[in-house]
């Protein structure tokens, strides 16, 4: 079997994720006393007990997902569950990184922790939104996103049928629309505290580049699916490049499991919160083997 960890981005939080983890595990202990002092919060009692507005904040979402993905991952690793390549699915990515040996626990939630901050802080001063447009092939978004007065791009290609659009929120709408107007299935505003992978986001490079260049990134121990250009990786050059370019440019999800099944790739596991990616798998191709660890129970029975 040829085993693919999947780790994944906004939208899989929820309260309670990670609980019993942490209260079974040494190294998940170990993990979130770290984490509060890295972020400067208790971000335990966020992930635990919320409340979900909270939790939502962009600043505490991608610190809890890479907390539990990466922590749930290194269980898995420890029992001999070792994957021959990854992804992950927008900050997802940095889980990847840090499940593959580019950086270690700590490293990797530093880096986390300023593009979080740098995101929510570009969405302030450039406000913006995303929106999800199901049954309209990647062309004819596109178009309809070319053709919207102001700052609308098609930002991660999920599933066939299955495209989000990021921009100005008067674009979004307009582009919102006209997707209803060319026989889109649905259209969904999605709650999120900026225009995430669009041009919007570039007053957040700034601090992630100079946070980049500040650390030891290593070569990758196997492949990462990048989502910028949806090929593996494993060159620590390659990977500064990657997750700089993640800001502004689309997530190519469906291309990514494309190319993983191409490549010989035959079982997909969902590592962290949710079930999102699994979802996201089946729409993409019916016939991949899925599976998720996201508690205790299904970490004991990996």
């Amino acid at each position: 079997m040829s085993l693919a960890f999947l780790c994944p981005g906004q939208g899989s939080q929820k309260i309670g994720m990670g609980q019993d983890i942490f209260e079974n595990s040494d190294l998940a202990k170990s993990h979130f006393e770290t984490a509060n002092d890295i972020l400067g919060v208790d971000i335990q009692d966020i992930m635990f007990n919320g409340p979900d507005e909270t939790l939502k904040q962009t600043q505490y979402t991608q610190p809890a997902l890479y907390i539990v993905a990466v922590t749930i991952g290194l269980l898995l690793i420890e029992k001999g569950i070792k994957p021959d390549c990854a992804a992950g699915h927008s900050l997802g990515e940095y889980s990847a990184y840090a499940l593959t040996g580019a950086f270690d626990f700590e490293t990797g939630l530093q880096l986390v922790n300023v593009r979080a901050k740098s995101m929510q802080n570009a969405g302030t001063e450039h406000p913006g939104t995303m929106a999800a447009i199901i049954g309209l092939d990647n062309e004819m978004v596109e178009n309809i996103a070319k053709n919207v007065s102001g700052t609308v791009v098609a930002a991660n290609y999920n599933a066939p049928g299955q495209v989000v659009i990021s921009g100005t929120l008067d674009a979004v709408n307009s582009a919102m629309t006209t997707a209803k107007e060319n026989g889109a299935r649905m259209v969904i505003p999605l709650n999120v505290s900026g225009a995430f992978h669009s041009p919007l986001m570039r007053n957040a490079r700034g601090n992630l580049a100079e946070m980049i260049d500040s650390i030891e990134i290593r070569d990758s121990i196997m492949p990462v699916y990048s989502n910028v250009s949806a090929n593996p990786i494993t060159l620590a050059d390659d990977i500064r490049s990657a997750m700089l370019n993640q800001l502004e440019n689309p997530v190519l999800w469906s291309q990514t499991i494309t190319n993983m099944s191409q490549n010989g790739i035959d079982h997909y596991m969902e590592v962290g919160t949710g079930r999102v990616l699994q979802g996201l798998c089946k729409r993409i191709d019916r016939t991949l083997a899925t599976s998720g660890v996201e508690n205790w129970e299904q970490v004991v029975n990996a």
